[in-house]
């Protein structure tokens, strides 16, 4: 088992801002705590991390569809889902500091961890984490919103609505990806834990005597889809919840883990929610929320088990896990071995030389690659920078046009990985990339 490398911490925060991953929001006026821009690189290695889940969660299913519900809901929604009296971490204020901290976080509940005083901590006091706003043009006389604090409840509350439009019957499910929004008493690590964020969630609604079969289910699958796009076995764990862990509605809960520079922490969660939600909201509304077995002619409630991932600190870790130093020629190389299906770029094309007379060659082969694939033109400094360059934002192969390329119709491709090269004629150049990244 992989111990934790408390100094990738700074590494992985250095590398996204000086490579165009993340940058810290609205920067020049001394920046917004806890927020954070996704850069040029950023928002595609973002974006693929989401594509690759729908496409393992909808595109190669037959049993779930997708939803884009409302980020702003009405009170009745979060009522009746116990988010108003029950979504809250307990808060303590330190009476010497000043400081804020979540009681169930500090190691010990009688120090605080910012100045170390001990006995200085108030009285723990429940914190609702939703933001709230109004809807109308005057406060006064505007409707009281919420911003929702995770995608699930919109999709309980349409499930009558994807059930008769989909044609689809329990076993079956809802997926969406979205923003959400918690007003955290002690965000922190980076992107790991902010006030806005993107989750990854889908609700799978079935039969209340499947429920557990469909719990182990996805909990197996889940963990497989991490590995399949290169997470290593060694830093990745599935660790089932404690009884005294438990939300109230759940059963069962296990989290997927990646083991941080700080240790172990949640990726995502898959848990048997039982038929909690759809109760509550079909008492709520006053609308049924079942499903009807025509085998045996009765009707009921399904149970759901969901499993609900972090968009954000997904991407994060998959940096955390493809980051690497090793040294070549006395140099040290840092290199992101991305899985090329959520490497920001594919491939990247380098003319040896700005001259002109190899200007329009490499744009004709660019011309040639950005439709299929994510490209990068780069023909800037030296074509050893501009080789490591590519190899620490993780592009998996670099497309060298040289003056050779003008008579024999040819270019040089080389590997991330292995450094390996290869000359390819520019008529298979695209059958040679589709063997490797398709």
């Amino acid at each position: 088992m992989s111990e934790p490398d408390p100094q990738l911490f700074d590494k992985i925060v250095n590398l996204s801002k000086r490579r165009g991953f993340v940058f810290q929001s609205a920067e020049i006026y001394g920046g917004f705590r806890s927020t954070y821009d996704y850069g040029p690189l950023g928002v595609l290695l973002l974006r693929n991390v989401k594509d690759a889940w729908w496409r393992s969660m909808v595109q190669l299913r037959h049993d779930v569809v997708g939803l884009d519900a409302s980020i702003l809901s009405p009170p009745q929604v979060w009522e009746a889902s116990g988010h108003l009296t029950n979504f809250s971490d307990p808060l303590v204020d330190c009476t010497t500091c000043n400081s804020r901290h979540r009681l169930d976080k500090l190691a010990d509940p009688e120090v605080c961890p910012s100045c170390g005083t001990r006995g200085s901590l108030t009285e723990a006091r429940e914190f609702n984490l939703m933001f709230r706003t109004h809807a109308g043009p005057v406060t006064e006389t505007a409707a009281e919103v919420y911003l929702r604090p995770e995608t699930a409840q919109g999709m309980f509350i349409n499930f009558a609505n994807v059930l008769h439009t989909s044609r689809k019957k329990p076993p079956f499910g809802i997926a969406q990806i979205g923003k959400s929004f918690r007003n955290e008493i002690t965000p922190g690590n980076f992107v790991f834990r902010t006030r806005e964020f993107e989750q990854m969630e889908m609700e799978f609604f079935v039969p209340p005597d499947e429920a557990d079969e469909w719990y182990d289910y996805w909990c197996r699958t889940r963990m497989e889809w991490y590995l399949d796009l290169g997470m290593p076995a060694d830093q990745l764990r599935l660790r089932p919840h404690d009884a005294d862990e438990l939300s109230h509605y759940s059963s069962a809960t296990s989290d997927v883990e990646f083991l941080f520079p700080w240790g172990w922490d949640e990726l995502e969660g898959i848990a048997n929610r039982g038929d909690y939600d759809l109760t509550q909201h079909a008492e709520a509304s006053g609308e049924k929320l079942d499903s009807f077995d025509q085998a045996s002619g009765e009707r009921y409630t399904p149970h759901v088990i969901e499993p609900a991932a972090g968009a954000t600190r997904t991407a994060m870790a998959f940096l955390m896990a493809a980051y690497a130093e090793e040294t070549v020629d006395d140099d040290t190389r840092t290199v992101l071995r991305l899985d090329p299906r959520i490497a920001p770029y594919k491939v990247a094309v380098l003319p040896l030389s700005k001259k002109d007379t190899l200007t329009p060659t490499a744009h004709e082969v660019f011309d040639r690659i950005k439709g299929r694939w994510m490209a990068d033109y780069d023909e800037t400094q030296s074509i050893g920078k501009r080789y490591a360059r590519q190899d620490e934002v993780g592009t998996p192969y670099c497309v060298t046009v040289d003056f050779d390329t003008l008579d024999d119709r040819a270019v040089t491709v080389r590997d991330r990985d292995s450094r390996a090269q290869d000359r390819v004629s520019l008529d298979k150049l695209d059958t040679y990339l589709s063997d490797r990244l398709d």
